[in-house]
């Protein structure tokens, strides 16, 4: 191990200490942040308005807090914009990490506070890379560099000008310790810089040169950038740019379907990718151990989190039913959705995230989709979990490699029966899409019991109609959106035919 890892370990002890004692016994965590949690609203605008200094356990709690997704949590985070403090946390706010979640509203402006970005945000990239380093003591991590792709923030709409906003990898980078630029690359104005192509031409301007170890970020960014960076340097693979390239963490959206691709522009042995489940809203989850596809929930980091098993969300939503899980009543394969009281300021916030634990003690779990992008238009209720697991094995089955997808479902018109439709850009396409769209059908058939039903001699639902666009039409459709960045997401799954009809209209 290198000196600097050795430094890193020794200085993070503590963290590989808290790791041990979360995969045995994350409960004491969670009844400290509880308690601490509402020691510390009680003075805030919000505690005086639910009552806080009157609860005393978390029946007091849900009595008093309903839970409350972004739109009803808005008029809260629009008083701490226009200047008012200690709405939502005993702290004054900054900074705000903008992203374009699911909400009334064009875009979310979630509170970044002091205490979430250094124990929390911060807090859970160090567990991570402490993890990792332990795990790989022959780790040459900080041999090298991270290369950062980055976001920008702007001014918000304090008349004072001291409040900004932006995505949330530019949020954490303009707050990250000086010491941390001798470690990361680019520099940080070039990692600032809004426009995307703009950004990645600097990008390989500054580091195809440079010795980089590591990168972190939504696999379909990132591998734009990789791409973009075989074209400036002229190489075959990213060994050939960056030979000391170890790891990669990914979060944001599911790496099953890009794995191969990835395997094969940077062909390394001593490759290692890490899964981490970081949001705007906190940093929840990251894989302690690589040959476990699932991430250790991180318990001491400001959060008190709650579970709504999906099949009673609608009656939890309306107030007829309260009996919602803690980190104690979780069980293995139930797909919950994911509450959060956090040191951000959020209260009983529903994050939108659907999670399923894997095992308890410890507990790990994995992302199965969103509270409202699956589709259940013919109680087929497929999550992104399914939708990811059978592109990826039928792609493996046809030998090829997508770059983006999106699927929605076409209603029943009439005695006709409804399906759904899928829009797939190949980065190596197959020999015949009709074969793979058909393989693709009885591929989600095998991963969701509910669509074989609905499948089963064409009872209620036709096989799936698959459209092949062209290389960049998910790109240019998200530069058109202003979609362009880490912080944006190709919605995977929709209700409705709204983003297949704005996909199939622009290659039209």
């Amino acid at each position: 191990m290198s000196l600097l890892n050795s430094i890193y370990l020794k200085f993070y002890s503590n963290f590989i200490k808290e790791i041990d004692i979360t995969r045995n016994n994350p409960y004491a965590y969670q009844e400290y942040w509880f308690k601490e949690l509402i020691r510390r609203g009680t003075n805030t605008a919000f505690g005086k308005e639910h009552n806080f200094d009157s609860i005393k356990n978390i029946d007091d709690f849900r009595r008093n807090v309903p839970i409350l997704d972004y739109n009803a949590t808005a008029p809260y985070i629009n008083r701490l914009r226009n200047g008012e403090d200690y709405v939502l946390w005993d702290q004054k706010v900054r900074w705000y990490a903008k992203s374009s979640g699911t909400s009334a509203d064009k875009s979310k402006y979630i509170p970044i506070t002091p205490d979430s970005l250094q124990i929390n945000h911060f807090g859970g990239f160090k567990r991570m890379i402490a993890s990792y380093l332990y795990n790989n003591p022959k780790s040459n991590l900080y041999g090298g560099k991270a290369l950062t792709l980055g976001g920008s923030v702007k001014p918000d709409i304090s008349s004072n000008g001291n409040i900004f906003s932006g995505d949330l990898s530019a949020v954490l980078l303009k707050n990250s310790p000086s010491v941390v630029e001798f470690f990361r690359t680019p520099s940080r104005k070039a990692a600032l810089v809004e426009d995307f192509n703009t950004k990645l031409d600097l990008i390989c301007k500054e580091c195809s040169k440079q010795n980089v170890t590591n990168f972190a970020g939504v696999p379909s960014w990132n591998l734009i950038l990789l791409r973009r960076i075989l074209e400036y340097t002229g190489k075959d693979n990213i060994c050939q740019v960056w030979p000391n390239m170890e790891l990669f963490m990914h979060g944001g959206i599911g790496f099953e379907p890009y794995r191969e691709v990835y395997n094969s522009i940077i062909p390394s042995s001593n490759m290692h990718y890490l899964e981490n489940y970081n949001a705007s809203e906190g940093y929840f989850a990251f894989q302690d151990n690589e040959n476990v596809k699932a991430m250790l929930l991180t318990v001491n980091n400001g959060i008190f989190y709650e579970f709504i098993p999906m099949d009673i969300l609608d009656d939890v939503l309306s107030g007829k039913e309260r009996n919602i899980a803690t980190l104690k009543d979780v069980k293995p394969g139930v797909n919950y959705a994911i509450v959060l009281s956090t040191v951000g300021g959020l209260w009983r916030y529903l994050i939108g995230d659907c999670v399923q634990f894997v095992s308890v003690l410890p507990h790990r779990l994995i992302i199965t989709g969103r509270t409202q992008l699956f589709i259940n238009a013919f109680g087929e209720e497929l999550m992104i979990s399914n939708a990811e697991n059978a592109i990826t094995a039928t792609c493996r089955e046809f030998k090829c490699n997508i770059k983006d997808f999106t699927a929605a479902p076409v209603f029943v018109k009439e005695s006709s029966k409804g399906y759904h439709k899928w829009v797939v850009e190949f980065s190596t396409p197959p020999a015949n899409i009709d074969d793979f769209a058909k393989a693709l059908d009885v591929a989600l058939t095998n991963v969701n019991s509910d669509y074989e039903a609905k499948r089963k001699n064409n009872a209620t639902m036709l096989p799936l109609e698959l459209v092949a666009v062209p290389e960049g039409t998910f790109f240019k459709w998200m530069q058109l959106r202003g979609k362009l960045g880490g912080q944006n997401k190709v919605p995977r799954l929709y209700k409705d035919l709204t983003y297949v009809n704005s996909l199939l209209e622009l290659i039209d």
